[in-house]
């Protein structure tokens, strides 16, 4: 019990096995005493063991039964349409290629539909391979229909899985972490950093941030993107950037022990976001339903201390004393040394914004999960949704035109999968194997590979078949052709099978499934051991035409899979952080038109994120030798998230801004923009070396004079004459601000993208016959 509990957490595999181990068997006996044809029992015994070994959907019992429900009813579908293009091998062919192309792509709109993929490619394939005229269809549909019905009666009440969020209840830890740590910073502040409040601050930031480590790792635990269909998942995978986004907001920046022009209402902020991050936490973590008036009350104070804090920044003189500012005497040497001062004293409350925005943004979407999962059934059915949120439909859409891109990993997997199915399906027919099936199922096994893995696979594959055929070739040798010993020892082949992938090896798990099937022909019609050598021949074969079209279409393994990915998404999050801050300091300017707000960027900088998050879990599944540490890797796609995030609160910093631009900002505005052209300049060269196209700059140190120009066009341009700055010009200087951290964040990025550079140039110099010639990514900033 020990090794189960060692190698498969909460005996999920044992839970599936076990049911499997039960309907299947039981299910192959009664179709088999109620018929003589062996179609019904073949399609109920592969139906089983694909509805209840191949996929196990999460979630509350009932959304389960309903994903389950769905499963039956497209394979049911499949299945016909199959049996309608069996006849022709042309037809097969291009079907199969179609068919698997169209599930295998589509599995990215959800993680729901990706975890059916598997069982919906056997009903279909079994159905196509095996030929059959258009009389069949019932025989076959009735055979997978009971197959159905039984896989729902099992997980209801054979040992069925408790519900378990994970990812929910992870989420809420982290916010729950968070808001004390913020509770801490404020007894720092307030208590004058005592001894005892510093100690507890040094206590509590590690265990904030393993709480928030937790919860990236639960999140990156699947090899699918955690989103479903249903309203409530796609919107939680939104709080994991959200959340750690906010950890890299309070670990930029030490705590300052100086006192700046607003501590009391950055104090009071503080608390405000801790008060609405410990509701958010409750009622996401919640079981029962709970009324949001608590959540809304929490957000309107966070509000109000948000805007109680930026007036009394706004309020603070440029000066200790009223009269220093404005006073002839004053000479520029001092107003600027003043000013520079005024400026730094800003970061506590810039810090506290920028803060409180990713803290709204966390409980604005906890708001919208609640409110997803409190639905009734006819609302779900009816497509209601909660205020300001997508439709299934057209956030379905979001999601698989991201992936419609030639650098899609996804897109690559879906083109690979599909044609080697479809020419598994060919080659099989025109070398006239006994079982055709059991080429497209060898093909099937290792799909998911790159190219010099998907041979690892086949190997395995092809061993694990042979051990299956040893050792079950001598059960049936020994046996002969007493089916009484061949029905008592099925179940506990039909559980070896399950429970060997995840305890063992894939390929025990691949011998404990040629053992299954050896067992099911030999009872549907005595031929002995012979039939496990015309399975091994015809997986060879399926496995042979795997590795040939990996070697095709998948050349570069999932580690330059992920260097390109992150290329794309750094450079498109910076171009879309490059046009919030064009929108922004085009707001304080009326000499020039407002720019729009950049909603295409924003929305191609989602979709390069979506392609990098299917990436790095290609890169993580991926067996064999990482040359790229897990660490950097991870530093990596955390930097993507805040350039994108932190483009969001440019646009957020500006769009609250409901006054009307006044006067010549340009100088403050070219000052920005020279700022932004060049924070974006580094990451366009960083995105261009990690594509395997130059060196990665070195992170550039500060440059002072920068600040101090700055400093000299807002306090020119953006105050009122008396001595007190406008809100646009607090706003200039948060926009700086947002750039620095940006600039900051390079520090984090350079060494990590550095070792990702030098491994995609020496990639590119091996595929020198097939390299590019220039960058993928063509600067537009």
């Amino acid at each position: 019990m020990q090794f189960l509990q060692q190698r498969d957490a909460g005996f999920t595999a044992l839970r599936r096995s076990a049911r499997a181990a039960v309907v299947a068997p039981g299910l192959f006996a009664i179709t088999t005493a109620i018929t003589d044809d062996a179609t019904t029992p073949l399609f109920a015994a592969f139906g089983s063991i694909a509805m209840l070994l191949f996929v196990e959907f999460s979630g509350p019992m009932r959304e389960r039964l309903i994903a389950q429900t769905a499963l039956i009813a497209a394979g049911a579908t499949l299945i016909s349409l199959g049996t309608l293009t069996s006849q022709e091998t042309w037809l097969a062919t291009l079907a199969t290629a179609l068919v698997s192309f169209l599930l295998l792509f589509f599995g990215a709109v959800s993680s729901t539909l990706a975890t059916a993929t598997t069982a919906l490619l056997i009903s279909f394939i079994l159905a196509a391979t095996l030929p059959g005229p258009v009389q069949a269809i019932p025989d076959r549909l009735a055979g997978w229909a009971m197959a159905g019905a039984a896989s729902l009666a099992a997980i209801r009440f054979l040992w069925p899985t408790p519900t378990r969020e994970p990812l929910r209840n992870a989420t809420a830890q982290a916010c729950s972490a968070m808001a004390a740590r913020l509770r801490i910073e404020v007894d720092c502040m307030l208590g004058g950093f005592e001894p005892a409040n510093k100690a507890a601050l040094e206590t509590i930031v590690p265990s904030a941030q393993t709480t928030v480590k937790t919860l990236q790792t639960s999140f990156y635990a699947t090899p699918y993107r955690p989103t479903g269909l249903t309203t409530s998942t796609r919107i939680l995978i939104r709080l994991v950037d959200e959340v750690l986004w906010l950890e890299t907001i309070l670990d930029r920046v030490p705590l300052p022990e100086k006192t700046g022009p607003a501590d009391a209402e950055v104090c009071e902020l503080k608390e405000a976001a801790a008060d609405l991050l410990e509701t958010s936490a409750e009622l996401l973590a919640a079981t029962d339903h709970r009324a949001l008036d608590e959540l809304d009350a929490a957000a309107k104070r966070l509000a109000q201390s948000r805007s109680a804090m930026e007036y009394a920044t706004v309020s603070a003189r440029l000066t200790d004393t009223d009269s220093t500012a404005t006073d002839p005497a004053c000479g520029d040497a001092e107003r600027k040394a003043v000013a520079s001062q005024f400026v730094s004293s800003l970061e506590p409350s810039f810090r506290a914004q920028e803060m409180s925005f990713a803290v709204s943004a966390i409980a604005a979407n906890i708001g919208l999960v609640v409110q997803a999962r409190q639905r009734t059934l006819w609302q779900r059915l009816t497509g209601q949704h909660p205020e300001r949120v997508r439709s299934t439909l057209a956030s379905a859409q979001e999601r698989a035109k991201s992936h419609a891109e030639r650098h899609s990993v996804w897109l690559h997997n879906s083109v690979r999968g599909a044609i080697s199915l479809g020419l598994a399906v060919l080659v099989a027919d025109l070398a006239g194997v006994q079982h055709s099936f059991w080429v497209a199922f060898g093909t099937m096994a290792v799909l998911r590979s790159s190219a010099l893995l998907t041979g690892q696979s086949s190997l395995r594959a092809i061993a694990g078949t042979t051990a299956g055929l040893v050792i079950g070739g001598t059960l049936v040798y020994l046996v002969g052709t007493n089916t009484a010993v061949l029905w008592a020892v099925l179940p506990a082949a039909v559980l070896f099978t399950g429970l060997a992938p995840a305890t063992i090896s894939f390929a025990a798990g691949q011998a404990g499934f040629t053992i299954s099937i050896l067992i099911l022909f030999n009872i549907l019609e005595p031929t002995g051991w012979t039939v496990g050598l015309v399975r091994i021949e015809d997986v060879t074969i399926g496995c042979a035409v795997s590795v040939l079209i990996g070697l095709l279409f998948w050349p570069r393994g999932a580690g330059s899979a992920l260097g390109l990915a992150t290329a794309e998404a750094f450079a498109e999050s910076i171009r879309y952080l490059r046009s919030a801050i064009g929108y922004g300091v085009t707001r304080c300017d009326r000499l020039i038109p407002t720019t729009p707000v950049p909603e295409d960027e924003r929305s191609r900088a989602a979709a390069a994120a979506r392609r990098l998050d299917d990436a790095f879990r290609g890169f993580l599944a991926e067996r064999g030798t990482k040359h790229v540490p897990l660490s950097d890797a991870t530093a990596l796609i955390t930097a993507v998230a805040v350039l994108r995030l932190t483009a969001d609160a440019v646009l957020d910093l500006w769009s609250r801004d409901r006054g009307t631009p006044a006067g010549d900002r340009t100088a403050a505005r070219t000052e920005i923009d020279q700022a932004g052209t060049a924070l974006a300049t580094w990451y366009e060269k960083t995105a261009n070396a990690l594509s395997g196209f130059g060196e990665v700059p070195n992170h550039a140190d500060q440059d002072p004079a920068a600040g101090a120009r700055l400093i000299h066009t807002v306090e020119r341009d953006l105050n009122d004459g008396e001595g007190r700055w406008s809100s646009t010009a607090i706003r200039v200087v948060w926009t700086a601000d947002h750039i620095e951290a940006a600039r900051r964040l390079e520090s984090d990025v350079l060494k990590p993208a550095q070792a990702v550079a030098r491994l995609q140039r020496d990639h590119n110099a091996r595929m020198s016959p097939f390299r590019r010639t220039q960058p993928p990514h063509t600067p537009r900033c």
